[in-house]
């Protein structure tokens, strides 16, 4: 129904440093929703000899934090799609009102 253009899109900017990204997360708020997941089921896969003590705590907050990113970026995509959903809503809405325009003006006209 609608033909997409091509986008010219702008250069990508430089990434930013390991610095900058670990200041911007630790200058967030841990109340900020990035941050919060919904609750996962565990997943046990038995028993294993897996790293103890600091080590299974460091890799805990990895886990936790890979996730954060992962739901993140999931939703991310979600919305984006959702946007361009309602673009083409919006378009096709905008369509039908203008035909139901020319049509209420149509019939006025043959009323008169």
């Amino acid at each position: 129904m609608s033909s997409k253009a091509k986008r010219v899109l702008p250069t990508r900017p430089e990434p930013p440093s390991p610095e900058q990204i670990l200041a911007d997360v630790r200058g967030t708020h841990p109340s900020d929703p990035v941050f919060l997941l919904p609750a996962e089921p565990c997943q046990d896969h038995g028993p294993s000899p897996g790293p103890t003590g600091q080590e299974a705590t460091a890799e805990e907050e990895r886990e936790r934090l890979y996730r954060q990113s992962r739901s993140y970026v999931e939703m991310n995509q979600r919305l984006q799609e959702s946007r361009e959903r309602l673009r083409e809503q919006r378009e096709e809405l905008r369509r039908a009102g203008a035909a139901l325009e020319r049509g209420i003006a149509e019939m006025r006209q043959k009323a008169c």
